[in-house]
């Protein structure tokens, strides 16, 4: 699958998407939407992904929002179902059912901080800057990100950020709780990847069972949440990979796992 403004690349069961408009800063228009909705459906049914990073060129941006000129001549109605849209196509990242980061290279606003909160987890360079300056435009986020920066930070992290529309260091997502890990500019792949590597070390299965687990869990009372572990951990116990973790741990010895 060829594609204009990603490159798409998969080695050792990692793929690894990245936004390549550099000379826009990665800015998300409705042909790199279309085309992020096709590689990202790759990546859920390729057996060879088992993860996937998502990132962007160059060293100034991982996403610096979406097409200004573009969101310029919205008409009330053009505006609903561009939000519609980009709520669709991040939606396919968030229940891939593979472990997804969001590797933070430069700037994330807007769109792009929003597809970042789309992802299981976020890393980030030391000298990267985040927020969703919308009100700056007079508009809101309109891809999730009222909703899932609330869920991931709290509705106090998720005020400040929306209704400043102020830009905020790595240090701060980190200190509350939007970016998971942070390194210097030239250690931030290799991070990442060794943070991709910790999670592939372990059941596949599991790994799928529990972002299903928190991910549904998110959005229900907790104790239908609670049931619906309950469910997942007894699918769990009927794996061939619950059998190879518990014998393994019991016999002090690494596990093969199978992902089934």
């Amino acid at each position: 699958m060829s594609f204009q403004n990603l490159l798409l690349d998969v080695a050792g069961g990692v793929a690894t998407i990245t936004i390549n408009r550099p000379d826009k800063l990665n800015a998300l228009n409705a042909a790199t939407l279309d085309e992020l909705e096709r590689a990202f459906e790759q990546c859920r049914t390729s057996e060879s992904v088992r993860a996937l990073i998502v990132t962007g060129a160059g060293e100034k941006a991982f996403v610096a929002g979406a097409d200004i000129k573009e969101l310029a001549q919205m008409t009330p109605l053009s505006a609903k179902e561009l939000a519609y849209r980009g709520q669709q196509v991040l939606a396919r990242v968030e229940h891939m059912g593979k472990p997804t980061i969001a590797m933070i290279n430069g700037f994330a606003l807007g769109g792009g901080l929003e597809l970042a909160l789309a992802c299981n987890l976020r890393t980030a360079a030391n000298t990267a800057r985040m927020g969703l300056p919308e009100v700056s435009l007079g508009i809101i986020p309109g891809y999730g990100g009222t909703q899932r920066l609330s869920r991931v930070a709290g509705p106090a992290v998720a005020r400040e950020w929306i209704l400043t529309g102020d830009q905020f260091t790595a240090e701060e997502a980190h200190r509350v709780g939007v970016v998971n890990r942070i390194f210097p500019p030239a250690e931030l792949r290799a991070g990442t990847l060794k943070l991709t590597e910790s999670i592939l070390a372990r059941g596949p299965v599991a790994v799928r069972f529990a972002i299903e687990a928190i991910n549904r869990g998110s959005n229900i009372p907790q104790r239908e949440g609670e049931i619906l572990e309950c469910d997942l951990f007894g699918l769990a116990a009927s794996t061939e990979d619950m059998r190879e973790g518990m014998a393994a741990f019991l016999e002090k010895r690494k596990p093969s796992f199978k992902g089934r």
